[in-house]
């Protein structure tokens, strides 16, 4: 059953922000009235709804999110221009079911003929699971390690990266019958995708804020015969 929005627009209409319904952290709200309020809040600029449960993203600070959010997507889009026939995003609004439409940090999408499970909608929101969502979490006690992961496992999600600043840790998983399971680190000390052969990350370096070993450690990821197998069977489908 499709889940795309059944609301015609999300533009504030002329209502007085006195009379405007609020939006919270912790509002318990069906899709429809979140997508609502949301559209009424134009000075709120990042909100998710998380199985039913509405989460306002506070202010972003530079090094805790900004920096490693920014050589993240670099990293993301560097891949994608050396892949043709794939999609990306940064805090795209994504569709997932009744209950859950989120914003992720970044993402790597499958077209449906390449055997993607998520579409572009009319309205230009993505509606279904992306193969790969990043976010950034300022530590292992955020929602995106805990409700986030419950839900992109359940809904499908091929692979999930959680870079945790304050940790200084990047969990990388891969979906197995409906676990995530790790992705191991490997002896060069990458962490290497298995939905997207070649794109290959080196924790070490994104904590170091070091883009060029972090560019380093994709391009020798996009030299390996896993790529080009992969750009050959993109390009055949």
């Amino acid at each position: 059953m499709s889940v795309e929005t059944d609301i015609t627009s999300r533009i504030s209409t002329d209502i007085a922000p006195a009379a405007r319904p609020p939006l919270h952290s912790g509002d318990r709200l069906t899709r429809a009235e979140f997508v609502r309020r949301y559209a009424l809040h134009p000075d709120i600029k990042k909100a998710e709804l998380i199985d039913g449960v509405v989460y306002v993203a506070s202010p972003v600070r530079h090094r805790q999110h900004g920096k490693p959010h920014s050589l993240l997507v670099g990293w993301i889009i560097a891949y994608a221009a050396a892949t043709p026939g794939i999609d990306f995003s940064d805090n795209a609004t994504v569709v997932l079911d009744f209950e859950n439409e989120h914003q992720p940090d970044a993402l790597l999408r499958l077209e449906p003929h390449h055997g993607g499970r998520s579409r572009v909608t009319g309205d230009d929101y993505i509606e279904g699971p992306p193969d790969l969502i990043v976010e950034i979490a300022a530590s292992s006690a955020a929602y995106d390690l805990h409700d986030k992961k419950r839900v992109y496992a359940r809904v499908g999600v091929r692979e999930y990266l959680v870079a945790q600043t304050y940790e200084q840790r990047v969990d990388w998983w891969e979906l197995r019958e409906g676990v995530f399971t790790p992705l191991p680190l490997e002896a060069d000390g990458t962490l290497r995708s298995r939905a997207f052969p070649g794109l290959w990350l080196e924790p070490a370096a994104l904590w170091r804020g070091d883009a060029a070993a972090l560019l380093a450690a994709l391009q020798r990821g996009l030299a390996d015969p896993t790529h080009a197998a992969f750009v050959e069977r993109l390009r055949t489908t």
